[in-house]
């Protein structure tokens, strides 16, 4: 068994095509069939059903498949601790982050990588905290910033920053009259939340104390800049995050409201998994982050410290 068979297999899960795999490991496919070929053997199973078009992996093939992605996730760890053992940072981040989190940070987060650390190669994927674990989990992802705690052993998190979260209001709605509202005590009527799958749904409904929600005074959507919309033409009132204000026009910004008694916010973290060692990978994610977010967010320790694994 060798790496490069393991790259192979790597390769031939995601196109699902042996033509595709071996243009993307760069040999020809006879080879790379063979190479596999000799890996199956070798194990003495199929990894992959080829009576099916596409192919796809076979029950014990995706096992072998996902502990291949985990060798491989850590040769390459091994590659990156040397190299920051000699002062240079260079190679492939591939890297997680929440749709809620996400139309703040990756517009400046990309361009603020791409001036200061040109030798990473950076991919992004938007996924939400659910999808997020499990990439994790089999190493198809390094690292993501999300909302924490997960309380998941297997996860270190390294907070970033704190936020929090505001009601946006229609003039029409009750509410509106108030200076502030209570998030404890939120009502329920005409409060529109994102869809399910979102882990500020979930926060919203926490912070409010309500365990069990009515489907019928409950309305969902997919992101946060439609609910404002809703607002905007519906009436009734929605729940934002605090980096979210900056997008609202001035005639938007009159119809916020404060959320008090308790302030509700939340904890956005760089996550990792607990045997990742790319020290120097996480600062440089970290370091970019902390350009965008205002100082009075950002973690105390993040201000004063760089990240030691």
């Amino acid at each position: 068994m060798t790496l490069q068979q393991l790259e192979y297999i790597l390769a031939l899960d995601k196109t699902r095509h042996f033509v595709r795999a071996a243009e993307m490991c760069g040999v020809t496919q006879p080879t790379l069939s063979a190479m596999v070929q000799k890996l199956e053997d070798e194990l003495d199973c199929r990894i992959f059903d080829r009576s099916t078009h596409p192919l796809v992996p076979t029950e014990v093939g995706q096992q072998i498949i996902n502990q291949a992605q985990v060798v491989l996730y850590h040769v390459n760890q091994l590659k990156e601790n040397v190299n920051t053992q000699k002062g240079s940072l260079h190679g492939q981040l591939n890297l997680g982050m929440i749709p809620t989190v996400a139309p703040y940070l990756l517009p400046r987060f990309i361009a603020n990588m791409k001036t200061d650390y040109q030798e990473i190669g950076l991919k992004v994927s938007e996924l939400h905290t659910a999808d997020i674990i499990q990439k994790l989990q089999i190493a198809e992802i390094d690292m993501a910033i999300l909302s924490t705690p997960l309380n998941d052993p297997k996860i270190l998190e390294v907070p970033l920053y704190y936020e929090k979260f505001v009601a946006y209001v229609s003039p029409t709605a009750p509410v509106y009259k108030s200076k502030t509202i209570s998030s404890k005590n939120m009502p329920l009527d005409n409060l529109w939340v994102l869809e399910e799958g979102h882990c500020l749904r979930s926060q919203v409904f926490n912070f409010c104390n309500q365990q069990q929600i009515h489907q019928s005074s409950v309305y969902e959507a997919g992101s946060i800049d439609t609910l404002v919309k809703i607002v905007d033409v519906n009436g009734g009132y929605t729940v934002i995050p605090e980096l979210h204000i900056d997008l609202l026009s001035a005639e938007q910004k009159n119809n916020l409201r404060e959320l008090v008694d308790p302030e509700a916010t939340r904890e956005i973290s760089l996550v990792i998994r607990h045997d990742y060692v790319r020290e120097g990978m996480m600062n440089a994610v970290a370091n970019s982050i902390k350009k965008i977010i205002p100082a009075h967010m950002l973690d105390a320790r993040l201000k004063k410290f760089a990240i030691k694994l």
